[in-house]
């Protein structure tokens, strides 16, 4: 039996999705990818799976997300899925049209928040103001 393990991170939340041979069944967090919540993340993270439909029907997914906020969640599990996809399916033509629609389903996003600087109670980039009169 084929097993592809995969992960994909997003600002601070990390995905790890198991990809193996089965009957189409897509779990995020141990609950059924039809059941999830908000639509919009829903679909984002449907992406991969939809244009790779030959192969959806095939595999079951399953995918652990932790850290991050929700969008970020979904940006992650979408990165962790298609390069599972194109690791399973070993095709360079499946990953050729992931690259096509969208680079950041098989390139991480590396931005990550500015760190605070210290001796200030700011943000990362805030200056002090300054009077002249």
């Amino acid at each position: 039996m084929n097993t592809v393990m995969t992960s994909g991170k997003r600002k601070k939340a990390i995905a790890r999705a198991i990809i193996k041979e089965g009957k189409g069944i897509i779990r995020i967090n141990n609950r059924l990818l039809e059941l999830l919540e908000p639509e919009l993340l829903k679909l984002k993270i449907m992406e991969p799976l939809l244009l790779a439909d030959k192969l959806t029907g095939k595999i079951d997914v399953d995918v652990q997300i932790k850290g991050g906020g929700t969008t970020s969640q979904a940006d992650a599990a979408r990165l962790a899925i298609a390069r599972g996809l194109v690791k399973f399916a070993n095709d360079s033509t499946l990953e050729k049209a992931f690259d096509e629609y969208d680079r950041n389903l098989l390139v991480a996003d590396v931005r990550r928040k500015e760190a605070r600087k210290p001796n200030t109670n700011s943000k990362a980039r805030a200056k002090k103001q300054k009077s002249y009169r």
